[in-house]
């Protein structure tokens, strides 16, 4: 039997107390439009950290820049630049979390190890 679909927004208030326990530094969530509602509002009402949704606006048209969505949508640009991730190789759903985190490393090698071109005074 195939168990009902379970929406991210139900879960998302346990995934965070479980995050305040291995970073309890963390004192904001930014979370999109999918996120909002009554439910997950009244779960994250005890909690010592603030959840704020970030909807995007659709008056304007065209691409518009959304205060705090953008650092979301270009972490996950440089991890589809991982070949790997593109498509679902992994039957186990533990090691296509090692292929993210390797990934992920990588990305953050790479921008902490870039060198900055000499210039002579």
């Amino acid at each position: 039997m195939i168990p009902a679909s379970v929406q991210d927004r139900d879960c998302a208030a346990g995934l965070i107390r479980t995050t305040r326990r291995l970073f309890p530094w963390i004192a904001k969530v930014f979370a999109d439009g999918g996120y909002a509602g009554p439910k997950l509002k009244a779960a994250m009402a005890n909690q010592p950290v603030d959840l704020e949704i970030v909807k995007r606006t659709d008056k304007e048209g065209g691409f518009k820049v959304v205060r705090r969505r953008w650092v979301v949508e270009r972490t996950f640009s440089w991890l589809r630049r991982n070949r790997r991730l593109m498509a679902h190789y992994e039957a186990v759903a533990i090691v296509a979390e090692g292929f993210a985190k390797l990934a992920m490393i990588a990305v953050m090698l790479k921008r902490l190890t870039k060198t900055t071109p000499f210039t002579a005074s």
